[in-house]
């Protein structure tokens, strides 16, 4: 059933999701132009972390030690976003431009990156009539390199932007659109690259890839367009001298604030994300689950994660200390992997389906108000929004990467030691390492609660709450 126009222009325009995130200075239709680029990183995310390493294992035929090498080349460049967005921050041109010569140069590295990739995996695969025995490996790693550098520029000059044109009031709105869309585009991408390889073959892989390369490029092309005004710097300006990127960081740190905040980051995002590949082997291996029953699972954090964004919202909208909801995420981890592990020895699938539930809950309230924190970082002195922003994405990527490695090294470990017998009878079975892996989580959530103590001792002055937008839904929060 058609929904009338004459009725569809009658709903205000506040009804409308995120209309109340532009500004004069982002009026919406360059917002929405802009939030483009998130689209593109989505879509070379999925590509990195999906399609192309279910195609290395599987269709190609790589060992997963040498595809789990390359998908980690991306996560290893992230801790220079900070780099990155201090550079950005402070970048001279004639025309006065600093996050657009970024955003350019950042797609074009992701392009290059995707351009070469599906000639180089099929050369790692060993479809190789000349050259030296090494030139696959050689090559796939640096199309990782370049995918990855420019994904990073892209999204952190492109964030950095957003922050500059937005106001105070509607820039936490700006990164929810912002993360919505990134969100968008690895769904679209997600199925839509799926569907074109359904029939794979070595062409189809280059043309699906490529494409992708070329979609992303003319999304950026698009998003950027127009989106710095012209401010032409004098010879004087340009010839001044540039902070170092030391004295930014140690502008940002300054106080001790940013430097606990990032901690924080990083050791909670490890806590809660060590899990990531390990709650449904968990759930099938040592509670018997069937298959239809442990994707389940993804269902129950996301609805978790939802629930944790919107109490956290509501909390802040009330003024509560951001910090102190931080804390209460922490604590819901620690009930949350405690359900998972008494969920083996008591043999209760329903325990260990909440303490699914509460993993999501307890991150979604760490993301929510760990992020509330860092946007209210002051870009003051020597340090910009694209060095704290940058920041904020080097602490969270690099860990998220680390623990997802980690966490499966470790039960690969543990459990190879408990199945032969070393750690005794009592322990030679497969929850072992599992049970390792979620007691080293519970540990790192103790840690991050001792830090973030120190943190809810002082007053956070920068962040500004309205009671009379209580009521309000504000997707302000997401993680970027």
């Amino acid at each position: 059933m058609l929904i009338p126009r004459s009725l569809l222009l009658k709903i205000p325009m506040k009804a409308l999701p995120f209309a109340d995130a532009a500004s004069e200075g982002l009026p919406m239709s360059q917002l929405l132009r802009l939030s483009l680029f998130q689209v593109s990183v989505g879509m070379a995310t999925v590509m990195l972390l999906g399609t192309l390493n279910r195609v290395m294992i599987v269709e190609l035929s790589v060992p997963a030690i040498i595809v789990a090498l390359m998908i980690a080349i991306p996560v290893l460049v992230a801790p220079f976003r900070a780099l990155l967005g201090f550079r950005s921050d402070n970048h001279r041109s004639a025309i006065g431009w600093k996050r657009i010569p970024y955003l350019w140069f950042g797609s074009l590295w992701q392009m290059g990156g995707l351009a070469v990739m599906p000639f180089a995996l099929l050369v790692l695969s060993g479809q190789q009539t000349t050259g030296p025995a090494w030139a696959g490996e050689v090559l796939a790693a640096f199309a990782f390199l370049m995918t990855g550098v420019g994904l990073h520029m892209t999204q952190t000059a492109g964030l950095a932007l957003a922050t500059d044109r937005a106001d105070d009031e509607t820039r936490p709105r700006v990164v929810a659109l912002l993360y919505t869309m990134f969100l968008l585009g690895m769904g679209l991408s997600a199925i839509v690259i799926g569907w074109l390889l359904t029939d794979f073959t070595p062409l189809t892989l280059i043309r699906v890839v490529q494409g992708a390369a070329l979609v992303g490029i003319l999304l950026n092309l698009v998003a950027l367009w127009k989106q710095e005004k012209v401010r032409p710097m004098s010879r004087e300006e340009r010839a001044a001298p540039r902070p170092l990127f030391r004295e930014s960081w140690a502008d940002l740190i300054s106080g001790g604030q940013a430097g606990r905040l990032l901690a924080v980051v990083f050791l909670g995002t490890m806590a809660f994300n060590m899990q990531d590949v390990l709650l449904e082997p968990y759930g099938g291996e040592v509670l018997g689950l069937s298959v239809s029953a442990t994707t389940l699972l993804t269902a129950l954090w996301a609805v978790g994660a939802m629930a944790g964004f919107l109490l956290a919202g509501r909390r802040l909208a009330r003024g509560r200390d951001p910090f102190r909801i931080a804390a209460s995420g922490l604590l819901v981890g620690i009930a949350a992997f405690s359900c998972v592990i008494f969920s083996a020895p008591m043999q209760v699938p329903a325990l260990f389906f909440g303490g699914s539930f509460l993993i999501g809950l307890g991150a979604g309230l760490f993301a929510v108000a760990t992020l509330t924190a860092a946007m209210a970082l002051p870009a003051t002195g020597k340090a910009g929004h694209g060095l704290a922003l940058g920041a904020w994405g080097a602490a969270q990527a690099t860990a998220a990467g680390l623990a997802i490695a980690f966490g499966g090294g470790i039960r690969d470990s543990v459990n190879h030691l408990a199945k032969s017998g070393a750690l005794g009878e009592p322990l030679a079975n497969a929850a072992t390492g599992y049970s390792v892996v979620y007691h080293i989580e519970i540990g790192l959530l103790f840690v991050t609660l001792a830090i973030i103590g120190r943190l809810m001792r002082r007053a956070w002055p920068n962040i500004q709450t309205n009671p009379a937008e209580t009521n309000r839904l504000n997707l302000a929060q997401f993680p970027t």
